[in-house]
C-alpha cells in the first residue's frame, strides 16, 4: 500500500526548501506528500526579503480537510513562523494525530540567517510541538537556542541531546554540520541508545533546503516502517547523495539546492 506522508511547513518559490523540498524527497522515497501551507516567506537562494503569515483559520481548514479524506501515515513539521500557528498545530495534532509518528525540524533561521520563527515561538514550540514529537531534528544554531548555550563542539552535542530529550521528544538527532573538519557527525539518541551517524563532508556551496531535506527523508523512512535509528541513518546517506550529485550545479545566484532526486538517476544528475 502506498504511503502517504504530510507535511506541515512554509513555502520556497525557488523549489530547494520548505513544502517544495518536502515533496520532492518523498516521492524520492516512494512515498505519496501532501502538504499544508504554515506561512509564505519571499526566498530565493539568495535570501528571505520578506514573509507573510497566513490567517489561523487558513491553517487550521487546512489541516481539517486533509484528515477528513487522508490519514498520513507520518507528518513532518517545519516552519510554524510564530506562536499562533504553534499553539494552533500543536492543539490539532495531540486531538487528531495521537498514533502517527512525528518529525520535526524546529526551523528558525533560513540558509541566509534570515529568521523563520519570532523568538516568543520558542517556548510554545518546545511546549506545544517538540513535547509530542518522535524525533527533532535541530542542527546547531536550533539546539543552541533550544538549550540556552552555545554547542560547537560533539562533548556539548551530547549534553544537549540528552536536556532536549527532557523536552519530552521521544528521539534527537541533533546535526553537526556547522562543527569544523573533514566528517560531518550527526548525534542519535534517545533514553537508552547513542549513536554517531556519520558522512563525508561534501564539500559544496548547494546547501539550500538540508535541514528540510533531511527530516522528510526521516519521515519518509518512518512512513515506510523503519525503525528510528535506520530511518536516520537512511535519511543522512541519501542527503549526503543528493549533496554529492549537485556539488558543482549552479542554480540560483545563493545558496543552491541539493538532487532531492538523486535516486531516480537522472543521467548527469540532469533533469
Amino acid at each position: 500500500m502506498l504511503k502517504k506522508a504530510l507535511t506541515i511547513a512554509g513555502f520556497d518559490g525557488s523549489g530547494g526548501a520548505g513544502i517544495q523540498a518536502d515533496l520532492k524527497t518523498f516521492s524520492a522515497f516512494g512515498c505519496y506528500g501532501m502538504t499544508v501551507l504554515t506561512a509564505l516567506p519571499i526566498q530565493n537562494t539568495k535570501g528571505v526579503s520578506n514573509c507573510f503569515a497566513l490567517p489561523i483559520e487558513a491553517i487550521n481548514q487546512q489541516l481539517f480537510s486533509i484528515f477528513d479524506d487522508i490519514t498520513p501515515d507520518v507528518i513532518k513539521i517545519g516552519m510554524l513562523f510564530n506562536k499562533e500557528v504553534v499553539y494552533s498545530v500543536g492543539k490539532f495534532l495531540r486531538r487528531y494525530a495521537n498514533n502517527i509518528p512525528i518529525v520535526v525540524d524546529p526551523v528558525m533561521l533560513a540558509k541566509s540567517n534570515d529568521k523563520l520563527l519570532n523568538h516568543d515561538a520558542i517556548e510554545p514550540l518546545i511546549n506545544e510541538i517538540i513535547s509530542l514529537a518522535t524525533i527533532i531534528t535541530p542542527n546547531l544554531d536550533e539546539a543552541s537556542t533550544l538549550c540556552g548555550y552555545t554547542i560547537n563542539t560533539k562533548h556539548k552535542m551530547q549534553q544537549a541531546a540528552r536536556n532536549m530529550l527532557n523536552f519530552g521528544c521521544a528521539n534527537i538527532l541533533v546535526k553537526g554540520g556547522h562543527l569544523a573538519g573533514n566528517n560531518c557527525a550527526d548525534l542519535f539518541m534517545n533514553q537508552v541508545e547513542e549513536y554517531w551517524i556519520e558522512a563525508t563532508r561534501i564539500d559544496t556551496n548547494n546547501t539550500h533546503g538540508t535541514g528540510c531535506t533531511l527530516s522528510a527523508a526521516i519521515a519518509a523512512n518512518l512512513a515506510l516502517g523503519l525503525p528510528i535509528k535506520q530511518s536516520c541513518v537512511n535519511a543522512k546517506e541519501y542527503l549526503t547523495n543528493a549533496l554529492k550529485s549537485f556539488q558543482h550545479e549552479k542554480i540560483g545566484q545563493g545558496k543552491g539546492p541539493v538532487n532531492h532526486l538523486v535516486n531516480l538517476n537522472f543521467t548527469n544528475s540532469k533533469f
